[in-house]
């Protein structure tokens, strides 16, 4: 591989030694986060800033704790692909009620660990731990083991009748945003606990053909169209007694949150299968009876890209998401009335700070993200953080964590309820490149672009082009983030014009824009792909529309397969990673909120399915899939190349022993080189 590759590789694409997971704590005197110690080390420390001292201090160091590490449990390892963690060392933790301690797993053993400096004390556990979540004062630490739950000091505190207890189930943690299955009460003394039945679902398989001595690993998958787990929330109380918390299961089986208000009550989130109806719900624990606070509907589905909501403000209102008339901007209700207009894209609403909502929020180009101030009676915002790039945040107790990204890097910064400022140590490699892409709004639709040129390019030079999207619901490609367009940079330092595309589907344009999927990707997908790239070509004549390339993973990947497929007029050669080619074998909630159920709508599915294209393929393809994919299952790809090979059609295949959807340990750079090849070889 080339220097930047290497580097990329050496480094987990810039990221370690950057802090990361944090979270405050004892009423925002802390802060705890996770980072390791250089650019170069894979293990994340767990370290602790005093607020009122800027001081920081690390509580836990891995290879103290566990110098000869071995593989991670399985349950740990599937509960990372879920919420995308690559991280060796400590990869998260979770901190008692009152914020003044911390517990994490390692390598299946638990730990707790404390501000002042006495080091991590090892919890006992009755096997390979996951999950560990301390009560109130960190007295108690409930945990997941061989899908019970336990509580260290104790045991068991689940039933043994065959089911999970205290997990998330797939759809939850893989779609729905809820990787956790147990949550303590405020005094500590109780606990609510998921009671997960998968015994209804389908069994996926895994094997290491470059291992063939190790058995082969399965778990219960939701494929579209079949049943989901079962999903049952009961309370677990010290003396025993069990109560399950009673809400009409069938019509809403997915629970999206769920969590303790306070002693007496629990609030939960929950919604309809094709999640156009989401109910917050308030429970009893003493009974398990429920009632509904609010309910948020749309004859599509409830976007699911608004964070923190719904929820109840202090004064007792409702906050729920909602869209402005006509689809032209994700709000925020109160009571049903709508609280932010057409020029305010609300994307997360991040807690309260000084009386007023705390929100993270569009106003200006889609690429760029601002932190606001929303007064939740008259609707008026206020700027925190509004510079150019992309601004989030934290907050606790009149403490702020504000992360500032732009073109010149990533900061993040600690201001004090007191007026104190701190900006945190990030120990990550300096980003290689400064890049500017040329971002435009392009067709009818204003759909965002982004164009990379080669460093030094010299106007008049045409260069053959490379289409890098993602292009599907749930994430944005064009954005003001600066670690995105590092590789595209190298892409384009090697002799291409890389174009980047939002198409309609994708979030933070309008509702209206995401929503234009609904019942089919594909063609609103390719038709948004071919008419920005057309759009482009006009200008910026350098770009040489003779000579396209496009190249994907996930459903960037299925972008690129259709591409070639289904339109080899505008597409010359696909490298397509991880496709989910035929979506009648993806998951229950992320396919059927777009496409409906494949008994109801058969049409859809086959029209969205790549598998019957497979005769029209006559532009070079490769495809690339990891072995042990348990969210893209390798078996899409290999079904679409089984389909290939039986029209006669050449193509390549590249697969990935023990290679997860995530590409971890360099996999992604070493693809990257041979697609290189592939590209410069195909495009020539």
């Amino acid at each position: 591989m080339d220097d930047f590759l290497t580097l990329s590789a050496r480094t987990a694409r810039f990221t370690y030694g950057a802090p990361r997971a944090f979270t405050f704590g004892d009423g925002g005197r802390l802060l705890w986060y996770l980072r390791s110690d250089g650019p170069t080390d894979p293990f994340d420390s767990l370290w602790v800033l005093d607020t009122a001292t800027g001081a920081e201090s690390r509580t836990a160091d891995p290879r103290e704790l566990c110098p000869e590490p071995g593989p991670l449990p399985v349950a740990e390892r599937r509960l990372r692909e879920r919420i995308r963690l690559v991280a060796a060392g400590i990869g998260s933790y979770a901190l008692s009620g009152d914020g003044r301690r911390a517990v994490f797993p390692l390598y299946g053993q638990l730990y707790a660990a404390s501000p002042d400096g006495t080091g991590a004390a090892r919890l006992p556990v009755a096997g390979p731990a996951t999950d560990p979540r301390p009560n109130a004062d960190g007295s108690r630490t409930a945990y997941v083991c061989a899908d019970a739950l336990y509580v260290s000091p104790g045991g068991r505190v689940s039933p043994d009748d065959g089911a999970r207890w205290g997990v998330a189930e797939f759809a939850a943690a893989e779609e729905l945003g809820r990787a956790r299955g147990h949550w303590w009460s405020p005094d500590g003394a109780t606990l609510l606990a998921a009671r997960v039945d998968e015994s209804a679902l389908q069994r996926r398989w895994f094997t290491d053909p470059a291992h063939p001595e190790l058995p082969a690993e399965d778990f219960a998958y939701p494929e579209a169209g079949g049943p989901n787990a079962e999903v049952q929330l009961w309370v677990l109380r010290e003396d025993g007694d069990r109560i399950r918390l009673d809400w009409d299961a069938g019509t809403y089986p997915y629970v999206s949150d769920a969590g303790w208000e306070s002693a007496g009550e629990i609030l939960l989130t929950v919604q309809d299968r094709l999640q156009r109806n989401v109910l917050l719900l308030s429970a009893d624990p003493a009974t398990g009876r429920t009632r509904e606070l609010s309910r948020t509907t749309h004859p599509l589905w409830v976007d699911p890209m608004l964070p923190g909501t719904p929820a109840r403000l202090p004064d007792g209102r409702m906050l729920t998401a909602a869209d402005t008339p006509g689809g032209a901007a994700r709000a925020l209700a109160v009571d049903g009335e709508l609280l932010t207009g057409d020029g305010t894209q609300v994307r997360r609403v991040a807690g309260s700070h000084e009386g007023l909502l705390l929100i993270e929020a569009g106003q200006r180009d889609p690429s760029e993200q601002q932190v606001l101030l929303l007064d939740p009676a008259t609707g008026e915002t206020t700027p925190l953080a509004d510079g150019p790039g992309v601004h989030s945040v934290q907050a606790s107790a009149g403490c702020l964590l504000l992360t500032s990204a732009d073109a010149d890097g990533v900061r993040r910064t600690v201001r004090t309820a007191e007026g104190r400022e701190f900006t945190l140590r990030d120990l990550s490699e300096p980003l290689p490149h400064r890049v500017v892409p040329v971002l435009e709004r392009v067709t009818e639709h204003g759909v965002p672009t982004a164009l990379t040129l080669p460093r030094g390019h010299v106007p008049g030079q045409r260069l053959p082009v490379l289409l890098d999207s993602y292009g599907g619901p749930g994430f944005q490609d064009v954005s003001a983030e600066p670690r995105r367009w590092q590789h595209r940079q190298w892409w384009a330092d090697q002799g291409f014009a890389v174009v980047t595309t939002d198409n309609r589907g994708t979030p933070y344009v309008s509702p209206a824009f995401t929503h234009a999927v609904h019942r089919g990707f594909s063609e609103v997908t390719l038709q948004d792909q071919v008419a920005a790239l057309r759009a482009l070509g006009d200008r910026h004549p350098d770009l040489d529309l003779g000579r396209v390339g496009v190249r994907g993973w996930s459903y960037g990947g299925y972008l690129a397969a259709m591409a070639v497929l289904r339109r080899p007029d505008v597409f010359h050669a696909a490298a397509a990673g991880a496709a989910p080619t035929d979506f009648r074998h993806y998951d229950t909630a992320y396919t059927e909120r777009y496409l409906g159920l494949p008994q109801e709508h058969p049409e859809v599915y086959e029209r969205d399915s790549l598998i019957p294209d497979a005769p029209k393929l006559r532009r070079p393809l490769l495809l690339v899939t990891g072995l042990a994919d348990d969210n893209v299952h390798p078996s899409h790809t290999l079904r679409l190349s089984r389909a290939l090979t039986d029209a006669g059609r050449p193509h390549q295949l590249l697969a990935l022993p023990g290679v997860t959807h995530m590409t971890p340990g360099g996999t992604r750079e070493k693809v990257m080189a041979q697609e290189l090849a592939f590209f410069r070889r195909e495009l020539a």
